[in-house]
C-alpha cells in the first residue's frame, strides 16, 4: 500500500496492516508499541473527526487482506492468541518485507499527527462567547456522545513513548508542558478522564471585570475530580453553566403576596381593593359628637285617617305628622351606652281636631366590671294619649288625658364557670293626667298614680355558647299615690312571680331570649280579688335569610284601675315585625300585632289587632320617600269598647 493512500484514511478507524516474512521479536514488539500508543491516542480525539470515508487504492495496487472482525479498538476479543495484548488489534500477518512494514507504520502514525493538530489547536484557541467545560462526565449524553459509559469500559492508559529520544532530556512543566498535544496525567484521574478547561475569552463589561478582579483576590479553590477515588465510577460535579443574560431586579417597587403564617387561605386579589362597594351604601354616617355617634332622623309626610283619635265614635281627619328619631351610639374601648328615643307630633289640617304628641326613650349603660362581672343600668321614658285601647275609659271628655311612665332599673351579672347568677332592682312610676270634661270641669286623676318597687332573681346554666336556660323569681309591691282611692279601696298590692325560660345567641341568625311563667298580685284590700295569671315575654331577632329581619316581641303587663269592685286586667300582646330589603335603595316592612285583654272579677275581654305595610324608596344616602297602610281595631264583650281605624300616610325621610 502506498504513503499516499494510507495518509488519506480516517484516525478514528485506521486499519493497520503489518506484513513481514521474518521479523525479529525485539524490534517487532518495539513496533507494535509505539502503534498501539498513538491508535489509542488518535482514538481520543475521534469525536472530533469528520465521518470516515471508503478507502479507495488507485489502480494497479491491490486491495490488502484484511480481517475486518477482528480490528477493534478498546475491547478483547476472545478468539485472539493469549500472546496479543487486550487493546492490540489482531492482524493477519502478509508475506512481505518487514523494512517496508516498518516505513508504512511509521509515516502513517505521522501523517495522522499532522492531520489532526490543526484541528486540536483551533477547538482551544481564545475567543469563544462564555466559558467551556469539557471535564466528561460519565452520566451526560453530550459529552459522551450520547451513549453512557459503562463499567465495563476502561479508559485506556496514558501515552508514554519508550523509544529513546522521544522524550527530552531537559527538565519540563509536568502541569503543562508546552508544545504537547495532550497534557500530562496529575495522579486525579486514569488516562484521558481528566481534560484541562480551556481558557474562557477575557471579560468584556465592568461586572465580568469586577468579578474577575474579586476571583483573582480569593484563593482559587480545590479542583474536583471527575471520578471518585478509589472506584471507576464518575463522581458528582455541580454544573456552573454560565449565560449572556445575567438577572436584575425589578425597576420600582415589588409587591409579593406570600402564603399566611396561620396556613389560612388567602383573600383574593380584589380584596384589596379599597375601592370596593359598601355593603349598605344608604345606611346613616351619624355625627360624631364627643366619644357618641349620633344618627338623627325626622320624618315629615300627611296621614288620612277614618279615626282621628282612636275612639268609638271615630271621626275622620287629614293630619300633618312628624317624628323626630334619634340613636346614640358609644365609641369606647371598654364598656357601652346606647340612647333610643322619639317623638311625634300630630296637628289636624283638616277635619276632626286634634294636637297630641306622643313620646319615648330608652337609654342603657353596660360596665363591665370585671370578665365574670357585669352592671346595667337603664332609664326610660313613654308619654302618650289614653285611647279607646285604654283599660280606663272616662266617658265625656274633650280630649284624651295623658298617661306617663318612668322606669328604671339596675342589676350586676356574674358568672360562675358555666353558671350565671343575677340580681336586678326595678322601679317603675305611672302618672295619669286630669281628664278635661265636657261640661268644663275638671277630673283628677291622681288616685290612679302608683310607683312599682320590685327585685328580681334571675339564675342559668351555659349548656352551650348558644343555649343558656334560666330561671327568674320577681317579688315587689306596688305603691298607690293616695293610698284610698276615691271609692274607699286601698289599691297597694304584693307581687310574686316567676318565670323559666332561655336565652338564645346564634350569631346573627338568632338572638334573644324567651320566657314564660305566672304572675300574681294581691291588693292590701280583701274585698278585691287578686290579678294572677300566666305570662309570655319574649325578645327576639331572627334573620332566615341575608337582607331580611324578623323581630317577635311578647309581653305580660298588669293593668290597675280606680273603677268600684273592680281589680284590674291581663293585657297579653305578641307583636311580629319583618324588614326586608328588596334593593340597596327600597326597603319594605310588615308588621302584624294581636293582643288579649282579660279582666279579673267580671267576665270580659277586649280583643285588640294591628297591621302595618310600609316601604322607603331612598333617593340617596340622607333622604328618600316613605309611605304606610295602618288597621287598628279593637273587639270587646263590654259594650261601648269597640273601635277601628283605617290611615295612610305619605312623607319624606331625611337623615344623618
Amino acid at each position: 500500500m502506498s504513503a499516499s493512500t494510507s495518509a488519506a484514511m480516517p484516525a478514528c478507524s485506521i486499519e493497520t496492516v503489518l506484513s513481514a516474512d521474518a521479523i525479529e521479536e525485539e524490534r517487532s514488539g518495539r513496533i507494535f508499541t509505539e502503534a498501539r500508543a498513538m491508535s489509542e491516542a488518535l482514538s481520543a480525539l475521534a469525536p472530533r473527526c469528520p465521518p470516515p470515508k471508503k478507502a479507495t487504492n488507485p489502480p494497479g495496487h491491490p486491495q490488502p487482506n484484511v480481517n475486518h472482525r477482528h480490528l477493534r479498538f478498546g475491547k478483547h476479543d476472545a478468539q485472539a492468541s493469549p500472546n496479543h495484548w487486550n487493546f492490540m488489534p489482531r492482524v493477519r500477518l502478509q508475506p512481505s518485507q518487514s523494512l517496508r512494514a516498518k516505513a508504512v507504520c511509521l509515516l502513517l502514525a505521522s501523517a495522522s499527527a499532522l492531520a489532526f493538530t490543526p484541528v486540536a489547536f483551533a477547538q482551544d484557541a481564545g475567543g469563544l462567547r462564555g466559558g467551556m467545560r469539557l471535564e466528561a462526565d460519565a452520566t451526560d449524553p453530550v459529552t459522551t456522545g450520547g451513549t453512557p459509559a459503562s463499567s465495563e469500559t476502561q479508559a485506556a492508559p496514558a501515552y508514554v513513548p519508550v523509544s529513546p529520544g522521544a522524550v527530552p532530556d531537559e527538565p519540563t512543566d509536568t502541569a503543562n508542558p508546552p508544545g504537547t498535544l495532550f497534557p500530562q496525567d496529575n495522579g486525579n484521574s486514569a488516562g484521558f478522564g481528566d481534560v484541562p478547561v480551556p481558557s474562557a475569552r477575557p471579560p468584556t463589561t465592568a461586572r465580568e471585570r469586577r468579578a474577575a478582579r474579586e476571583g483573582r483576590e480569593q484563593p482559587a479553590a480545590p479542583r474536583q475530580n471527575t471520578r471518585a477515588a478509589g472506584s471507576g465510577e464518575p463522581a458528582q460535579i455541580p454544573r456552573q453553566e454560565t449565560t449572556g443574560t445575567v438577572r436584575t431586579e425589578a425597576v420600582g417597587p415589588a409587591v409579593r403576596i406570600g402564603v399566611p403564617d396561620d396556613g389560612q387561605r388567602a383573600e383574593a386579589i380584589e380584596a384589596l381593593d379599597p375601592r370596593q362597594p359598601e355593603e349598605d351604601p344608604y345606611a346613616p354616617l351619624g355625627i360624631r359628637v364627643g366619644t357618641f355617634i349620633l344618627r338623627p332622623t325626622i320624618e315629615q309626610g300627611v296621614t288620612v285617617t277614618s279615626n282621628a283619635d282612636y275612639s268609638v265614635e271615630g271621626r275622620e281627619a287629614v293630619l300633618s305628622q312628624t317624628t323626630l328619631r334619634l340613636n346614640a351610639i358609644s365609641d369606647w374601648t371598654q364598656h357601652s351606652a346606647s340612647l333610643d328615643a322619639y317623638g311625634t307630633f300630630r296637628k289636624t289640617l283638616s277635619g276632626y281636631e286634634i294636637s297630641e304628641i306622643r313620646a319615648g326613650g330608652l337609654a342603657a349603660l353596660n360596665l363591665d366590671i370585671t370578665e365574670e362581672l357585669r352592671a346595667r343600668a337603664t332609664l326610660g321614658y313613654e308619654r302618650a294619649p289614653e285611647t279607646a285601647a285604654s283599660p280606663v275609659i272616662i266617658a265625656d271628655t274633650v280630649e284624651d288625658p295623658i298617661h306617663q311612665t318612668f322606669t328604671g332599673s339596675l342589676g350586676l351579672e356574674k358568672d360562675v364557670g358555666k353558671a350565671r347568677f343575677g340580681i336586678t332592682g326595678r322601679v317603675e312610676y305611672d302618672a295619669y293626667g286630669d281628664a278635661d270634661l265636657s261640661d268644663g270641669t275638671v277630673l283628677s286623676q291622681e288616685d290612679r298614680n302608683s310607683t312599682l318597687v320590685a327585685v328580681l332573681l334571675r339564675g342559668g346554666y351555659e349548656i352551650s355558647p348558644a343555649v343558656t336556660p334560666f330561671a327568674e323569681i320577681e317579688a315587689g309591691h306596688n305603691f298607690y299615690q293616695e293610698e284610698v282611692d276615691a271609692s274607699g279601696f286601698r289599691r297597694s298590692s304584693d307581687r310574686i312571680g316567676a318565670r323559666a325560660g332561655v336565652e338564645l345567641d346564634l350569631s346573627e341568625k338568632l338572638t334573644g331570649e324567651i320566657s314564660g311563667g305566672w304572675i300574681r298580685e294581691q291588693f292590701e284590700d280583701d274585698r278585691l280579688e287578686p290579678i294572677e295569671g300566666p305570662t309570655l315575654n319574649a325578645l327576639l331577632t331572627w334573620s332566615p335569610e341575608r337582607e331580611t329581619t324578623v323581630d317577635i316581641e311578647a309581653a305580660t303587663t298588669v293593668e290597675g284601675t280606680t273603677t268600684a269592685d273592680e281589680s284590674g286586667s291581663l293585657l297579653h300582646v305578641v307583636r311580629v315585625g319583618i324588614e326586608r330589603q328588596v334593593r340597596a335603595n327600597l326597603t319594605a316592612n310588615a308588621e302584624l300585632g294581636i293582643g288579649y285583654r282579660d279582666y279579673t272579677g267580671q267576665d270580659g275581654h277586649d280583643l285588640l289587632y294591628n297591621a302595618e305595610l310600609g316601604a322607603t324608596w331612598w333617593l340617596n344616602r340622607y333622604a328618600g320617600i316613605t309611605g304606610r297602610l295602618r288597621h287598628e281595631s279593637q273587639k270587646s264583650n263590654i259594650e261601648g269598647r269597640d273601635f277601628k281605624a283605617n290611615s295612610v300616610f305619605l312623607g319624606l325621610k331625611v337623615q344623618r
